[in-house]
């Protein structure tokens, strides 16, 4: 998620697996994703699908804060930094709606770890917000104890977080006023290689409508990248085989 933007964002380059700043940071002239949602689509269009596809932006604070910063910035001026990575990002996002991604989902994995100036990383994700007008997604992992009334003051309608691999998080989003976001509610847990049931999956999902309600989105706790094809396959499998039949007993 950090290399893909790095290789691609001028200003940044990937050298041995880790991610640089040697440059002031600038907008892609090409985009990076929106070949792939294109051909996602044609994909779904020949199997006779016709699911919506969301875009990908690994977010503008987890961009600056996993990367080395060689030149240009002052390494400890990250709200400089962050900022142009906003604007840099903006681009991909316009990119993305016009390649007809149905939604945009920032990921900032870095947010919950406390480090970030969570004033800065709220202004960078409304520079790209602002400009798009499909929904926009804000992906939190872990603990969100002590980010969370930060995070609903976004500016972006679903906040995404992770429930089956940190199940506090669902005593914090009852505690919490979500002032009309969405919730993205992660029910399978993506750093284990156990393969939720069906049940287990759809009681987890019952707790989380009972403190929600009914509108919330079903989804993987983050990215399956670390786990094997057929692992992730069977998770996302019985995923989406407990929310249809959640769905259709409650029509």
């Amino acid at each position: 998620m950090i290399s893909i933007f790095a290789s691609k964002i001028p200003g940044m380059k990937v050298e041995n697996g880790t991610s640089k700043i040697i440059s002031r940071i600038l907008p892609p002239q090409n985009p990076i994703g929106a070949q792939d949602l294109r051909l996602s689509q044609k994909i779904l269009k020949k199997l006779g699908n016709s699911r919506e596809i969301k875009g990908i932006i690994t977010g503008p604070s987890t961009l600056i804060y996993s990367s080395r910063v060689e030149g240009f910035y002052d390494p400890k001026d990250k709200k400089k930094m962050t900022i142009d990575m906003a604007e840099a990002l903006k681009r991909e996002a316009l990119y993305l709606e016009e390649a007809g991604a149905s939604m945009i989902q920032i990921d900032e994995p870095f947010l919950s770890t406390g480090i970030v100036n969570m004033k800065t990383a709220k202004k960078a994700i409304k520079i790209i917000s602002d400009v798009i007008s499909v929904p926009v997604a804000l992906h939190a992992c872990g603990d969100i104890k002590e980010i969370f009334d930060n995070l609903i003051k976004f500016n972006v309608e679903i906040i995404d977080c992770e429930f089956a691999g940190t199940p506090s998080n669902l005593q914090v989003i009852k505690d919490s006023e979500l002032k009309n976001k969405k919730i993205g509610f992660g029910c399978i847990d993506t750093k284990s290689h156990k393969i939720e049931t069906i049940q287990e999956i759809k009681k987890l999902i019952r707790k989380g409508i009972k403190i929600i309600g009914e509108d919330i989105i079903i989804d993987p706790d983050c990215g399956m990248r670390k786990l094997p094809r057929n692992v992730a396959f069977s998770k996302l499998k019985n995923m989406v085989e407990a929310a249809n039949a959640l769905q259709d007993n409650s029509q």
